[in-house]
């Protein structure tokens, strides 16, 4: 890594960690101040609702203490009589059923065992025996108020349905015990009021902290822009510099290997494939002499006679892989054409070779990298593709080059070749070529988007701008040519 990298690093990473810090800090006391502020809000609506049914609660003992003691009417005569304690009993109930407050206050009275005495909201309820009800936890709800009112009376949450909506909503209740009656009277308001506020409370500092991360976000983000491209502006030129001298390179290691196969095909072409050929000639020249003396040949002569045959043809298609004479005699689009009926023979492939455009002379290290792109498709076609066609195309259009390999094989899928290192290497040697000499290549074989078609095809397009040839051919009179066959073999 260069030292610029580096500076613009340590600038960004203690940035990036700054912000970071503040942020969970804010976050983090954002959270705390939520939580206080919801239970203190929360305890002041409750010591409020505490407050308005104890309220309520003396109304109605003191409203029940009138009763208690009010006398009854004699039917006859219409003068006062003391009431009996059952009269006494109905009058309270039936004052308690009057004093609603509110759409959904109200009061309830229950016996020991759990029978409803009175309950103005819900008459449906009116002398049933709720002792063994139970809420969706389970819990013994009026056993629970029963206790409670036992105790001594004070509040109590439970659920229970709320009138005006008739949903089962968290309700705070007040009880106490009637005596020498033994009922339990009742009140409570519902809570779901207080939950809606506090559910607002939480989307209010939910959003807060949102906010504050976006803008710590924002302030990261342009921090790290103004720093990369700071970095950037001050790396440029370097950036460039390497990068051509690494194309350079690339061109010249490329360039070392070019030179080499074509040694290595003129050793094949005029030392083994010459030996070769004169072993063959001896052997056929002692079949001959054998039939012309009437004797028979030994079945050994045909056998090595036959592999000596096989040697030859390896080594000429050898020799034609490592350099073809044609790609420098005739230029690429005869080379092309004889790779493509070359490897039509050898597996049965039906590729068709065409050339589109006018054709313009081309750089060498241009001609050897199309032939090599088209060469290494090829041979993917025949070891992965199971195609049947391939149409192999070279066309000179304005402003760039392009060579096409299309095949009608079952493609393959691209995202998992790029997820093993060791796949795809002759694909990542295609594009490092072409990189090299300022092409590019694209290829269109993604399997993962054609599950219903296994013939939809791979498409290799290899392109070079004229102007990527046009530096190459400035540049071409500072290499040494490279060394080819003294003459092109057209034996294969």
């Amino acid at each position: 890594m260069q030292l610029k990298a580096k500076i613009t690093l340590l600038a960004v990473v203690p940035l990036l960690l700054s912000l970071l810090l503040i942020g969970v800090a804010m976050f983090d006391q954002q959270l705390t101040l939520g939580h206080q502020t919801r239970a203190l809000v929360r305890e002041a609506y409750m010591e409020a609702r505490r407050a308005e049914l104890r309220h309520n609660m003396d109304l109605a003992l003191s409203a029940l203490q009138s009763v208690h003691t009010a006398p009854g009417q004699d039917g006859a005569t219409g003068s006062a009589q003391p009431a009996d304690d059952a009269t006494r009993q109905r009058l309270a109930l039936h004052a308690l059923g009057r004093m609603n407050y509110g759409p959904d206050g109200y009061f309830f009275v229950y016996d020991q065992h759990g029978t409803v005495l009175m309950h103005s909201r819900q008459p449906e309820l009116m002398g049933r025996n709720l002792w063994d009800l139970t809420d969706e936890d389970g819990r013994p709800t009026i056993q629970l108020l029963l206790a409670k009112a036992r105790a001594g009376g004070g509040f109590i949450e439970f659920p229970w349905r709320k009138p005006s909506s008739g949903q089962t909503v968290p309700k705070l209740g007040y009880v106490t015990l009637l005596q020498p009656w033994g009922w339990m009277i009742g009140t409570g308001l519902y809570l779901d009021d207080i939950q809606h506020t506090l559910s607002e409370l939480d989307e209010g500092m939910d959003r807060s902290i949102r906010t504050t991360i976006g803008w710590l976000m924002a302030v990261a983000a342009g921090g790290t822009v103004v720093i990369s491209i700071s970095g950037l502006m001050l790396n440029l030129s370097e950036h460039r510099e390497a990068d051509a001298q690494l194309r350079l390179m690339a061109r010249r290691v490329v360039q070392s290997q070019e030179d080499e196969r074509a040694r290595l095909a003129r050793e094949l072409h005029d030392g083994t494939s010459q030996t070769l050929v004169a072993g063959k000639l001896l052997i056929e020249s002692a079949v001959d002499e054998l039939h012309r003396q009437g004797q028979p040949h030994p079945a050994a002569l045909d056998k090595a006679l036959s592999r000596l045959n096989d040697a030859l043809l390896e080594v000429r298609h050898l020799s034609h892989s490592l350099r073809p004479a044609l790609l420098d005699n005739l230029g690429l689009p005869a080379a092309l054409a004889h790779l493509g009926r070359e490897f039509g023979e050898h597996t049965g492939l039906r590729i068709d070779t065409h050339i589109d455009g006018t054709e313009v002379a081309l750089p060498d290290e241009a001609k050897t990298v199309l032939f090599r792109v088209a060469q290494e498709a090829l041979t993917n076609v025949v070891k992965h593709a199971q195609a049947t066609h391939v149409d192999l195309s070279l066309s000179f259009e304005p402003g760039q080059i392009e060579l096409h390999i299309n095949d009608n094989g079952q493609g393959f899928d691209q995202a998992a070749l790029r997820a093993h290192p060791r796949e795809g290497i002759g694909l990542r040697n295609m594009r490092e070529r072409l990189a090299a000499i300022g092409g590019r290549l694209d290829v269109h074989a993604d399997r993962a988007r054609h599950p219903q078609d296994p013939h939809h095809g791979t498409l290799v397009l290899a392109t070079v701008p004229t102007q990527a040839l046009a530096r190459l051919l400035a540049a071409a009179h500072t290499r040494v040519p490279h060394v080819t066959p003294d003459t092109p073999d057209t034996t294969a």
